[in-house]
């Protein structure tokens, strides 16, 4: 029977809403994706919440709040607690987006879906993988393979390839087939009649032009703005498509010689571009070769300035700047704050460079026409102050003595209960409690009370040998120079100390971003005050597409030249996902899946896969042959079941046929040389052929102007009395060349002499005139013609 596979959407089919998808292969289940929005609405999980306990694995494919900012309340309030997998930069860098989420929201309310320990919980249990990387699953997951491979958009983006019993799981969403800056295209073309493709209609109906020509306009349009004397925010993700966007401000910025000030402003922006400098292996061919030639590292920044802090901005110098502030979404962070300022200003430009989620601040600012006007609130976290601060305090204080008091009454009933029924035999090691009260006020106010330390009646345990303290013998070893030592005793782990760094928005160094610390480590009393605002908008608003995923027509050109066996369409809009999937069904596969939310599809492949065993008497009758690193051989075999209903291979019982040759590969004629030289053969290259000794010449053939694939090379044996011996790549048959050229000799030389004959006896009966040889050659071309058919 085939491998089962199903697939149900918990989130993001036919909308724009996070991508979250339960994939279920042979009764193992993975989540594909465990995505949120900037709204962190908890409605959204609760497809998710069902069966988050069910969980076997979980695969992360980018490191945006679109594909991982669930993770965190998932394992927390879910009950999800399966391995987590994914790539390095993934792991650091949705590690930071999550920081960025919480930080931003915890400065504009009391937001307590999760915290920084639920996010360094949830991120300790991330396995990480390389590109190609296979991982094995035991147990429950037996016969399952993943592996990651590059899917572009984002900076570790993974399309995660599930195998199981040779058939695979291709799941490819947000994959950019374009070679960018600092990232390689998708390899999504390299797979081919997939059993299964996933992938997403987000796209499906755009199309985008040409790269160099989008920078140039957005450079162009920058510095229009900034020579007008206005300001230009681009509202952008936390560590996402903002370093695409860095390198391209960098590379215009000294192309073109300007000075205007560029601010890079999140609370990890400083850890942002650290770990970023470290990644480069995992960015594009050109950085790599780049680094090696001259090592010089493509994220050493040369015009724009790294911001931790709203109150940097703020005291930078007056004039014209380019601030790249989180969140993208304008529903906080800094980019929400930075838009309420700077809105009302008709020089100032708010560029967007991707679309905005929905039912967001951005996306309907991005709606055409725009609004004139929006209402907004403005919200800011402020230190208590007055009564306000003394009743905190108060609250504080009742709540730590009820805690206390709570504690105490635990305590007592823990040592009851260890001292059993009879309460009339204290513990001989503990001070009785009883006797506090008269210890005190015997000891005055100079406190030289008496106190009892063992107690009177103090009785041994049956165990013991005799009453005594406890007493710990030095086994440690000893050498001529002194003790001996274990090193590992003295080695820091580096998952602890990354764990050490990480719990303060750390960066690799384990130093901290003064803005994330000072939030994570104040503890003075404050609360939230916020104010509605309507603010008119007379600001510029322009959108250019900067998101870095394949756009509609290429997406169709990739899907047609994969051709799946199944396709399931997820994550589009409902007439982009129509859109695609009606011209799947005409011109990819027919077999086109768009599932509803919580609706599973069976998309178990119609081939079936047995697994059979190979007995020993089979195998001892094989005979193989080497080919390259491998070696092959032809079998023939019956199946029969073996006592534990297993199917194995047996000899066949009847005379098996012999087999003809075949020719497996590629033939190369330098290797043929060596092969005929070692048979004593004369053998010499010439023109692009083999010359074999006086008369035979060896040349390939084929038609190069079609694909190798459909194009059978073959090897072309010239003698001259052999017109062409063509030799097929798919088979070789054996001549006996010596009866051949005999034959064919014998055959030339009769019709010399039957052609000298007839033209001899027409000439001596009628003469030679030239109607004579028209009439000649007339009647002797059929009768040549047949000849020349009957020898060759």
């Amino acid at each position: 029977m085939g491998t089962s596979v199903q697939v149900t959407p918990l989130c993001g089919v036919y909308n724009e809403n996070p991508l979250s998808y339960l994939v279920s292969i042979d009764g193992f289940n993975f989540l594909v994706d465990c995505g949120w929005n900037d709204h962190f609405d908890p409605s959204l999980l609760h497809p998710l919440s069902k069966v988050a306990p069910t969980i076997d694995a979980v695969l992360l494919s980018h490191p945006d709040t679109l594909h991982l900012g669930a993770l965190p309340y998932a394992m927390k309030q879910l009950g999800l607690a399966a391995p987590v997998f994914s790539t390095e930069p993934v792991y650091r860098l949705g590690l930071l987006t999550m920081y960025d989420q919480f930080l931003s929201r915890k400065q504009v309310s009391e937001f307590d879906l999760f915290t920084l320990d639920d996010i360094d919980s949830a991120f300790q249990s991330v396995t990480k993988l390389t590109y190609s990387q296979n991982h094995h699953f035991s147990g429950k997951g037996e016969g399952i393979v993943i592996a990651p491979h590059v899917a572009g958009h984002l900076l570790g983006g993974t399309i995660w390839k599930i195998t199981k019993d040779g058939e695979d799981v291709i799941y490819a969403v947000d994959f950019n087939h374009r070679r960018e800056r600092h990232l390689n295209g998708t390899v999504l073309g390299s797979f081919v009649r997939p059993a299964v493709l996933i992938t997403d209609a987000y796209n499906a109906l755009n199309n985008q032009p040409y790269r160099r020509q989008k920078d140039k306009e957005f450079g162009d349009i920058l510095k229009k703005t900034l020579r007008a004397g206005g300001n230009v925010l681009l509202p952008i993700d936390t560590a996402g498509r903002v370093l695409e966007l860095i390198l391209i401000l960098e590379s215009y910025w000294a192309d073109e010689n300007l000075t205007y000030p560029i601010y890079f402003l999140t609370y990890v922006a400083s850890s942002t571009i650290d770990y970023v400098k470290s990644f480069l292996e995992w960015m594009s061919d050109s950085i790599a070769k780049s680094f090696e030639q001259t090592r010089e590292n493509i994220f050493l920044l040369k015009y724009v300035t790294l911001l931790i802090n709203k109150a940097e901005l703020d005291n930078a110098p007056d004039g014209p700047k380019v601030v790249l502030a989180s969140m993208a979404s304008l529903e906080t962070g800094f980019s929400h704050d930075i838009f309420v300022e700077w809105a009302s200003d008709m020089k100032n430009l708010v560029l967007f460079t991707e679309r905005g989620q929905y039912a967001t601040l951005a996306r309907m600012l991005q709606a055409d026409p725009p609004p004139k006007a929006v209402k907004v609130t403005v919200s800011k976290r402020v230190p208590l102050v007055g009564d306000e601060l003394i009743a905190y305090e108060e609250e504080q204080n009742r709540i730590k003595k009820e805690e206390a008091l709570k504690a105490s009454l635990m305590k007592e009933e823990e040592l009851k209960a260890s001292q059993g029924p009879d309460n009339n035999v204290s513990d001989p090691m503990v001070v009785d409690a009883s006797n506090d009260h008269l210890s005190a006020e015997a000891a005055g106010p100079r406190g030289g009370g008496y106190r009892d330390i063992l107690i009177d009646g103090f009785v041994p345990p049956s165990t013991s040998v005799a009453p005594m303290f406890p007493c710990y013998e030095n086994t440690s070893e000893w050498d001529d120079f002194g003790e001996v030592i274990n090193p590992d005793d003295y080695v820091i782990k580096d998952e602890d100390m990354d764990q050490g760094a990480m719990h303060a928005g750390g960066d690799i160094n384990g130093k901290l971003d003064e803005g994330a610390a000072s939030l994570i480590l104040d503890t003075k009393p404050s609360k939230v005050i916020s104010d509605e605002r309507t603010v008119q908008v007379r600001c510029s608003l322009v959108y250019m597409d900067f998101e870095g995923r394949s756009d509609g027509r290429s997406i169709k050109n990739i899907l047609s030249h994969v051709a799946p066996l199944k396709l399931v369409l997820v994550h589009g809009s409902a007439e982009a996902t129509e859109h695609l999937k009606q011209h799947c069904l005409k011109h990819v596969c027919p077999h086109v899946y768009a599932p509803q939310i919580e609706e599973t599809i069976d998309v178990t492949s119609d081939l079936c896969a047995y697994k059979v065993q190979l007995s020993e008497k089979l195998m001892s009758n094989v005979l193989f042959k080497k080919l390259g690193e491998y070696e092959i051989a032809w079998v023939d075999a019956e199946v029969e079941k073996t006592e534990n209903e297993m199917l194995a291979l047996v000899p066949v019982s009847s005379q098996v046929p012999p087999h003809k040759s075949v020719l497996v590969g590629d033939l190369k004629l330098a290797d043929f040389k060596q092969f005929l030289s070692s048979k004593g053969v004369q053998v010499e290259f010439s023109g692009g052929a083999l010359r074999c000794g006086e008369y035979v010449t060896l040349r390939k053939v084929g038609d190069t102007t079609q694909k190798a694939s459909a194009s059978p090379e073959h090897l072309s044996i010239l003698h001259p009395f052999i017109s062409k011996l063509i030799i097929s790549k798919r088979r070789v048959e054996v001549l006996v060349l010596s009866k051949l050229l005999l034959k064919v000799l014998c055959a030339r030389i009769i019709i010399k002499f039957v052609n000298i004959f007839i033209h001899n006896f027409i000439c001596f009966r009628f003469g030679w005139t030239p109607m004579m040889k028209f009439f000649s050659s007339l009647l002797l071309c059929p009768l040549m013609s047949y000849i020349q058919r009957r020898s060759d």
